[in-house]
């Protein structure tokens, strides 16, 4: 039994311990938070072991009626593999913290490709990463991509990718990002950062991106144009990609026009939180232009990395190879729509 810890119990690090339990080869000895708050008294509840993340803040649990398990170190030391699911850039500070156990610890995307050994996703490069110490699940825009840009690379060839990220404003439970009422350019200057980041796992893909953000919580959106070096038809590329277990394709006949439906379809099939862990491409949007395909997608930042943390966990240790952990994650986590 494969025994993990988790650094960060917040968006990503409650639902990745949530995923993580689910599973029959690994066990959640426990998870660590910088102070108590809600978050921290559902992990109690949950049965997962609490650690301080600072020691200074220690009594602050106690005093608000929180057991706790010990330190942080005490964490670390005594897991196989560490989920760094913090803040963006606390993960770096971090990372000496990690080499002193000589834990291996994986990352999310929010920390720079260069503090890692190798950037992971499922689809892409799961081979990569066994017996690496630092490893960077890519970010929720980036796995989106590299889920798509894989079976289209195997089954077609890439001559370009070209991708317009409509973005969220932030997460619903960012109050510190609005109210807002406006539409960036983000960043103005192209590209945006997911054009290299999705070279970290495909390094010879010729991809530019350009973001926009939106006042919006629910999910991200994706316009993508693919030149393909060959001239499937449209069916040919919707059979291809309904193959894949992490893509769902929205058929014309469900009327979901947007996020707030794809949401809604979480909640009434009964995912936890309503999390979408797919890549959500609009059946009906996928077209082909002589070799240029063109599409519509739909990604949940909050959930679609969670299932690739579960499988990086295994890449790293060596416990299983690509089709069989995806197919054990998918399985224990009830993916498929």
């Amino acid at each position: 039994m494969i025994q993990v810890g988790i650094n960060g119990y917040g968006t990503i690090g409650k639902r990745v311990a949530d995923a993580v339990r689910a599973q029959d080869d690994m066990e959640v000895i426990g998870v660590a938070k910088t102070r108590p708050n809600f978050e921290a008294e559902t992990a109690v509840k949950k049965g997962y072991p609490l650690y301080a993340a600072i020691e200074e803040r220690a009594p602050l649990f106690e005093e608000s009626g929180l057991e706790l398990a010990g330190m942080v170190e005490e964490l670390i030391d005594a897991a196989d593999i560490i989920v760094d699911a913090t803040p963006s850039g606390i993960g770096a500070q971090n990372k000496e913290l990690y080499d002193e156990y000589e834990t291996p610890a994986l990352y999310q995307g929010g920390e720079d490709a260069d503090l890692v050994d190798v950037s992971f996703n499922a689809r892409g490069n799961f081979s990569e990463v066994e017996g690496a110490d630092h490893v960077r699940v890519v970010s929720c825009n980036t796995t989106g991509l590299s889920r798509l840009a894989a079976p289209l690379e195997e089954e077609f060839g890439i001559e370009k990718m070209r991708v317009t990220l409509v973005r969220r404003g932030g997460d619903p439970g960012q109050t510190s990002r609005g109210p807002i009422n406006d539409i960036l350019p983000n960043p103005i200057t192209l590209p945006s950062h997911h054009g290299p980041d999705v070279k970290t796992i495909f390094p010879d893909l010729s991809i530019d991106t350009l973001g926009m953000k939106v006042p919006a919580t629910l999910m991200h959106t994706h316009s993508v144009n693919v030149s393909l070096e060959s001239e499937p038809t449209a069916d040919e590329v919707r059979d291809l990609l309904e193959q894949e277990s992490r893509l769902f394709l929205i058929r014309e006949n469900m009327n979901i026009d947007g996020a707030g439906k794809l949401k809604e379809l979480a909640h009434d099939i009964g995912r936890p939180r309503g999390d979408l862990w797919e890549n959500c491409i609009w059946r009906e949007s996928i077209s082909m232009e002589g070799n240029d395909l063109y599409l519509f997608q739909a990604i949940h930042q909050e959930s679609d990395v969670v299932p690739e943390n579960v499988d990086a966990i295994r890449a790293v240790l060596g416990t299983a190879d690509a089709a069989e952990s995806v197919a054990k994650t998918n399985e224990a986590m009830g993916m498929g729509i």
